[in-house]
């Protein structure tokens, strides 16, 4: 006998409702009933971070969360990260740095590599690597996944200083 429960999302900024048991887990949830498969089913065990999406504001890995724990959850996931046409800015800096080989984890290490940068905007090598320590890759050994995300850091840190700058221009001109 199975008990649904009718469960509301918003993944990547659109709201979705439909039935779930409240056991079902949520990476089970995206890529079945929603249709969203970046996030991928690795070693569901929590270990390797191949289903690490955003839930309300924290990097989790949506193969320890069920769906009744989800439930009216804002959810991130590498789609709503960017699109083919306008590439988040690590998705550009893994494609330029060569951060990926076989793709198979960089779904979730972005997506938990876009929440570092948030969390920590400017961070050293050392930072980055304990910031991703929770998602394995069987193929780049590393160093060029740190590469693409301190190079994605530097990127957008040069934009908001630009930005800053310009916000700051028209502040002088204001004033005067």
């Amino acid at each position: 006998m199975s008990n649904k429960m009718h469960v509301k999302l918003n993944v990547n900024g659109a709201d979705h409702e439909f039935l779930a048991e409240p056991r079902e887990l949520l990476i089970y949830a995206l890529r079945e009933k929603l249709n969203i498969t970046g996030p991928h089913v690795g070693c569901e065990t929590s270990h390797c971070g191949a289903c690490t999406v955003t839930m309300n504001g924290k990097s989790v890995k949506s193969c320890t969360v069920f769906v009744a724990q989800a439930n009216g959850a804002e959810v991130t996931t590498i789609e709503g990260l960017g699109s083919p046409d306008a590439l988040h800015v690590l998705q550009e800096n893994f494609k330029e740095h060569h951060g990926l080989q076989c793709g198979f984890c960089t779904p979730g290490m972005i997506t938990r590599a876009a929440k570092l940068l948030e969390e920590n905007p400017n961070p050293t090598e050392d930072e980055v690597r304990f910031g991703i320590a929770g998602n394995i890759c069987r193929c780049t050994g590393y160093q060029n996944i740190v590469k693409s995300i301190l190079s994605a850091a530097s990127e957008l840190n040069a934009a908001k200083s630009s930005s800053n700058d310009v916000v700051g221009q028209k502040e002088v001109e204001a004033a005067q």
